[in-house]
């Protein structure tokens, strides 16, 4: 009968104790099923996240009193204070309003940002479970606070920006947090590929908290966040149960150690022999966790406890000899010292800056630029993520097949522009344009973003320069993304301000320099990969 360790989460415990009860004898490879339930369940949180964030973008267009376009209900209650704009919803319904929605998105955004660096500084050091559990629930209940102001009538700007603000720092314990799990059990083997489909979760977040808002919004625009409110906190309930953050919460070995490359030459260099003839081979503690979870259900929480070195203030558990394979956590300033975390960095600002313009202004533009209606332009925004979907994965296979990030970050914004450029001017002349040019737009904006987000921040959190500090993963990642995330939060809030005052072709073309910056940014290590291709081709 296998041992259900202490450290691991109930409802795993449940289908280890029923697989075993059903398969007594079969031998199952329980890596590799943990790896495909933890590429599920990150990305079902992240979804989830996104899908959080994108609402509000929606709600703007009957919050604010441009929705001339718009059918009003059969049932409509109008305020003295309101009656020339029955959709506009004070203190939203005045011609201030994009300056102040812009102003919501800010605060998210900035609060989002600040509390992104402490939170890869604390994701290193607790228990990502309860971690990612706890910012999950939280963030559904900001989202739904947001929302219960329409049934209860709440007009009140600092209400708003206090629930954003909230709502910004709980979903930073998002992408240090799904980021270091992915990294904790998968090696580098064609590692843009997978993070590149993976990362299709905020793009499907993006596109799901679109399409739910959008079912609401002219009849009941607090619905639409109160729906994937408690869509985010269920959950964060499943994370609770059935997330084992690493390896060892289960009883194996960390892909990336050495054991795992001896157990994988060992069988391939052995074929003919049959796995049990090969366990003599392995006499400490790794090479035993390792194959014991590769071909065996059975653990031996000896060896565990002789293993795990991770300790968590939100989960206590017994001292333990120190793990080779982990290190220390690494701090904010030997991060950034990483060759190439401050260009990526700056880079990922100036990306961001784009990115999440489009996620914050896209359907309110699409509805003043066109005669659609509120929840047409909704459901044409998406296209924009379907894009973004593809271009992360065209960007991940990029990167796998030629190892060069940085060049391929610097093509696909480079080629953003011109096609910015066309939207703005051609974009709203027709629905057959506006689709091709924001599928393209998706694809170029985002898939930069992508990249840097996963396979970079994964690469530059293990790179050599780091020794035996090898934790240092969720804090790399906290402040490539943390740098991010403050171009993330100025640029909805100067679009807001731009189109307010000088009109959205100048917000585009904000955006296209934008683009520009994050360009050259890139250009020294665009230098390097050319570099490093040449030797390698010369060597050849």
């Amino acid at each position: 009968m296998p041992v259900l360790l202490r450290d691991q989460p109930w409802g795993l415990q449940v289908i280890e104790y029923v697989v075993f009860k059903c398969y007594p004898h079969h031998r199952i490879n329980r890596m590799a099923w943990h790896q495909g339930g933890i590429l599920f369940l990150t990305y079902l949180a992240y979804t989830c996240y996104h899908m959080t964030r994108k609402p509000i973008s929606v709600v703007k267009s009957v919050l604010s009193p441009n929705c001339s376009t718009l059918s009003p209900p059969l049932t409509v209650v109008i305020n003295s204070s309101n009656q020339d704009t029955w959709c506009a919803w004070a203190p939203f319904d005045t011609a201030d309003a994009p300056a102040l929605l812009g102003m919501l998105d800010s605060t998210f955004l900035f609060a989002y940002a600040a509390a992104m660096f402490l939170s890869g500084f604390i994701a290193e050091r607790v228990n990502l479970r309860y971690f990612l559990a706890f910012g999950m629930i939280a963030s559904g209940i900001s989202c739904y606070l947001f929302g219960i102001a329409r049934p209860y009538n709440i007009h009140s700007l600092w209400y708003f920006v206090l629930v954003q603000a909230i709502g910004g720092v709980f979903q930073t314990s998002g992408w240090p947090g799904v980021v270091t799990v992915v990294g904790n059990w998968f090696g580098k083997g064609k590692r843009g590929l997978i993070f590149g489909i993976w990362n299709s979760h905020t793009s499907l977040g993006n596109i799901l908290g679109s399409l739910i808002a959008a079912q609401f919004v002219e009849s009941d625009w607090g619905l639409s966040l109160m729906i994937p409110g408690v869509i985010m906190g269920f959950a964060g309930f499943i994370i609770f149960l059935f997330l084992a953050p690493n390896p060892i919460d289960i009883g194996c070995a960390p892909p990336l150690s050495p054991w795992y490359r001896k157990l994988d030459a060992t069988h391939s260099s052995d074929e003919g022999s049959g796995a049990d003839d090969t366990e003599h081979l392995y006499n400490n503690v790794e090479d035993r966790l390792t194959y014991r979870c590769a071909y065996r259900e059975q653990v031996d929480v000896d060896d565990l406890e002789n293993l795990r070195s991770e300790t968590s203030p939100i989960l206590p558990r017994h001292r333990h000899v120190q793990e080779p394979h982990r290190g220390n956590a690494i701090g904010f300033i030997g991060a950034m010292t990483i060759p190439g975390v401050m260009e990526y960095s700056l880079s990922l600002f100036f990306a961001k800056f784009v990115s999440y313009t489009f996620l914050y202004w896209l359907p309110l533009y699409i509805v003043a630029s066109t005669t659609y209606s509120a929840s047409l332009g909704a459901d044409v925004s998406v296209l924009f993520d379907v894009g973004g979907i593809a271009g992360a994965i065209v960007a991940g296979v990029l990167s796998d097949y030629s190892g060069m990030s940085a060049l391929i970050c610097a093509v696909m914004l480079g080629f953003a522009v011109p096609v910015l450029f066309l939207y703005d001017y051609i974009g709203s002349s027709g629905l057959g344009s506006s689709i091709v040019l924001l599928l393209i737009a998706g694809a170029f904006v985002n898939g930069p973003y992508a990249l840097i987000t996963t396979v970079v921040s994964a690469e530059l959190g293990t790179h050599p320069s780091l020794g035996d500090n090898s934790k240092a993963l969720a804090t790399v990642t906290a402040i490539i993304d943390g740098t991010g995330s403050i171009g993330a939060a100025i640029g909805p809030l100067l679009a807001g301000l731009v189109s307010r005052w000088a009109g959205w072709h100048n917000v585009f073309y904000m955006l296209m320099i934008a683009n520009m910056l994050a360009l050259l940014l890139l250009l020294r290590l665009v230098y390097k990969d050319i570099q490093v291709y040449r030797r390698r081709r010369r060597a050849v």
